[in-house]
């Protein structure tokens, strides 16, 4: 059975994850450079180590409830190869950990469904062990970022 890594992370009080190898590294929050006249979901840009980065508000793209700014939220950055060479960073509520999931703890999502709503599959940890003592499974939606992307590199293409 395959053996997947993800990146556990919130978006307002919800668990998200995506591929880790979409990540390149996790930074704090930095002040971000607004854009004008750019898209909803671009937030800006930031200089990293001397390299413009371009930061997507996933919450404008996923149509979830935007939060207040905070200090505390984090920028995960992704290779460029996820987007066609380009710098990209998305805006995170808080980062919790790298999981190694197993293919039987992911649900698919079937359907038009799953594109629509840039869902991989929903991972459900604690299957095993919650079952036996009672407790909760804890859902984790994970995100297709790499749809997500491509979708936004193509609504620019002319």
């Amino acid at each position: 059975m395959a053996v997947i890594d993800v990146v556990e992370f919130d978006i307002g009080k919800e668990r998200y994850a995506l591929d880790i190898t979409l990540t390149r590294e996790i930074v704090e929050m930095v002040p971000i450079t607004p854009v004008p006249r750019a898209q909803a979901h671009i937030a800006g840009i930031i200089n990293l180590r001397g390299e413009i980065t371009n930061i997507i508000n996933l919450n404008k793209i996923l149509d979830l409830p935007e939060k207040a700014k905070r200090e505390d939220q984090k920028i995960i950055v992704l290779v460029p190869e996820a987007a066609e060479g380009s710098n990209v960073g998305i805006i995170v509520d808080d980062v919790h950990a790298v999981l190694q999931i197993s293919e039987d703890e992911v649900e698919a999502i079937k359907g038009s469904l799953s594109s629509e709503a840039y869902v991989k599959g929903i991972i459900k940890i604690g299957d095993k062990e919650a079952s036996e003592s009672g407790e909760k499974k804890r859902l984790i939606v994970w995100l297709d970022v790499g749809q997500v992307l491509q979708d936004i590199l193509a609504s620019t293409k002319p």
